[in-house]
């Protein structure tokens, strides 16, 4: 005899921004931002909690009855934790993402709690020492020795990969810094 487990695997609803903007006056949900805590340090929508995708635990997410909504920046990271609270059980009933996440919240010219003391950015740390790296390998190939361009080639390679897949091994390692660990 055999037995099997019922897996639920209808994907979550993608709302608006103006239908979350409705709910959050109603103060029918509870909000869950899946960004890293730098990111979450900077802006986020007032009330949310912080459980990034990094370290998502399904078990930190209420399920209680109420919708839950997720969100990120552009909501791919959303999505993704979605499934997996969907893989762990959750009800998809309950749960919800933010289609296009924070930035169509902004582009709807809704309030966010911004924290001008934060830390830059993830993508500005990304940018600031991937130029460094390409500048340095340029200048050094250029009056040093040309073995030095490789630095280049590698920092190079390295931004096209993170284009394709996008992931950046830049940002993940920026992001396990102590100053990016606020929340």
């Amino acid at each position: 005899m055999t037995t099997s487990s019922k897996i639920n695997t209808c994907q979550p609803e993608a709302i608006e921004a103006a239908i979350l903007k409705q709910w959050l006056a109603q103060q029918a949900v509870t909000l869950v931002d899946v960004r890293e805590p730098v990111e979450y340090a900077g802006e986020h929508l007032a009330g949310s909690i912080l459980v990034p995708l990094s370290k998502f635990d399904p078990s930190q997410i209420p399920n209680e009855g109420q919708k839950v909504v997720v969100y990120c920046q552009s909501g791919r990271r959303s999505t993704q934790a979605a499934q997996q609270l969907v893989a762990s059980g959750f009800e998809v009933e309950n749960l919800v993402t933010l289609k296009g996440g924070l930035n169509a919240w902004k582009a709807e010219g809704y309030q966010t709690k911004l924290n001008k003391k934060a830390p830059i950015s993830l993508m500005r740390q990304v940018q600031i020492v991937a130029g460094s790296l390409v500048l340095t390998g340029t200048l050094l190939g250029a009056f040093v020795s040309p073995g030095f361009l490789v630095l280049s080639g590698f920092v190079g390679a390295g931004l096209m990969f993170a284009g394709i897949t996008n992931t950046c091994g830049l940002a993940l390692l920026l992001a396990k810094l102590p100053y990016n660990q606020q929340s």
